[in-house]
């Protein structure tokens, strides 16, 4: 059953989310609708892998869910809301589409934004720090295995939570957290990421891939990373000051109390 839906949308100046993975058996594409229906933003920034080609080509899968997050998205380009389109490596397909502007929609394979604090964010998906970031391939192959298997079966260990009024878990991320290499994996990721916005000479930088939602300062800039729709059901948003934070859309279609998450002692002003 839908959660009651509030009067008054959240406003914000700009909403940061990636790896919502559509046509993808993992997608929280009810909890993402939601979300969406839910906000009102000057700018809607799609951080990449917002479609799963990858898992679209292994085997069609695409619900009503799914067509009604596109539409949402759609539908905030007539409202007046610019949307920014980074494609990932799950859809880089799109990536042919760099410069191209579609009214209210842009694609770009990077992107700089500038919040109302008058910060500089580089945005990016992510992907481009796996070649610096090296893994030994038998053991992405493995990891790759064991994370789907935990997507697949995290609904149903959720499905008997609720029944004892327990809110949701993510097996992926309890063992991405347990787990040395992976632990060392984020840390470095995070460290390229940082030394990419040195290096480009801007504030600070937003980006997605490794679905583990950040905000800290690193080295002089701003690390920021929206998470993800697979696990956490999580973004990244700016507030009309140019504050960010974490916003976490908990338990499927119930809302988290979005208005303390915005004052948490995480927010980078």
């Amino acid at each position: 059953m839908r959660a009651p839906q509030f009067a008054d949308p959240i406003r914000l100046r700009s909403v940061f989310i990636s790896d919502v993975h559509l046509g993808f058996r993992g997608c929280r594409a009810d909890a993402l609708c939601d979300f969406l229906r839910s906000v009102r933003a000057d700018h809607l920034i799609l951080v990449g892998d917002i479609f799963d080609l990858w898992s679209l080509k292994k085997s069609f899968f695409w619900p009503q869910s799914h067509s009604e997050v596109v539409r949402t998205i759609l539908s905030r380009t007539r409202d007046g809301t610019k949307v920014i389109y980074v494609p990932g490596n799950h859809d880089e397909l799109f990536r042919s589409l760099d410069g191209s502007v579609f009214g209210n929609l842009e694609v770009h394979r990077d992107y700089v934004h500038t919040t109302a604090a008058g910060r500089r964010l580089l945005v990016m998906h992510g992907d481009e720090f796996d070649s610096v970031v090296k893994c030994h391939a038998a053991l992405v192959r493995i990891g790759t295995l064991i994370y789907d298997f935990l997507l697949w079966v995290n609904p149903f260990v959720n499905a008997v939570r609720r029944v004892f009024g327990l809110p949701g878990y993510s097996l992926a991320a309890a063992l991405k957290a347990a787990t040395p290499r992976a632990v060392q994996y984020m840390r470095n990721f995070e460290e390229a990421a940082a030394a990419a916005a040195q290096r480009r000479g801007v504030d600070g930088i937003v980006c997605g891939h490794i679905h583990h939602a950040a905000l800290r300062e690193m080295h002089g800039v701003l690390y920021c990373n929206d998470g993800d729709w697979v696990e956490s059901c999580t973004s990244l948003v700016e507030d009309m000051n140019g504050s960010l934070s974490v916003l976490h859309w908990q338990d499927g279609n119930r809302r988290s109390a979005a208005a303390p998450a915005m004052g948490r002692p995480a927010r980078a002003a």
